[in-house]
């Protein structure tokens, strides 16, 4: 059975944890206390040298990086409505990607680190940046209900959690009603599972 190493408050853990909810994948779930240093220790260092979280493990398989295990869980399960295979809508898929682990990365996380958990990071830049990256999804939404392929893909996923956590960095969702309409589309998926602070 797959086993899942994760912290309940991480938007990049809720990602797979949405995304195994989502296939349904039966797996195992370990909780890592990261207020304790636990993701540091030799133990869970001997698991991933970078001492993060999430962590997928399937067998002798071992997979970092939530994007990495969305792209993992998909392609083994051979979940081309996820991530299709035809070039251009994989790499539309791709980007997405790219942009969750750059762009959303370095402001709406960034912010929420900040006013959530009190750690000091510049959160006035952040603010700014997670303004601007909000507009651009948004307007990318104006016609469409997913941010490619007409369906809901890993591009959604990847983006989704620290989108809908913004308001915990003191970024508000309200001025961006085409991303509050696709919030809605993803909480309506079959096997939705939430997370504190969405």
């Amino acid at each position: 059975m797959m086993k899942l190493y994760h912290t309940e408050l991480s938007g990049n853990c809720h990602k797979v944890r949405l995304m195994l909810s989502l296939l349904q994948i039966e797996h195992e779930r370990v909780l890592i206390d990261l207020a304790s240093g636990e993701h540091k220790s030799a133990n869970f260092l001997e698991i991933n040298p970078l001492g993060q979280v999430p962590v997928l493990m399937d067998g002798d398989t071992l997979i970092r990086d939530s994007q990495a295990i969305l792209v993992y869980l998909t392609r083994k399960y051979e979940r081309e409505d996820w991530l299709p295979l035809e070039a251009e809508s994989m790499a539309k898929v791709m980007q997405w990607l790219s942009f969750a682990a750059n762009e959303i990365n370095t402001s709406l996380f960034i912010a929420r680190l900040h006013f959530r958990f009190g750690m000091d990071f510049d959160w006035e830049t952040a603010q700014q940046k997670g303004k601007q990256v909000l507009q651009i999804i948004d307007t990318h939404l104006q016609d469409r209900n997913w941010l490619e392929c007409n369906s809901a893909t890993i591009a959604d996923i990847a983006c989704y959690p620290y989108v809908g956590l913004a308001p915990e960095g003191k970024v508000a969702l309200e001025p961006y009603p085409n991303i509050l309409a696709w919030i809605d589309h993803i909480k309506q998926l079959p096997g939705y599972e939430t997370m504190p602070g969405l």
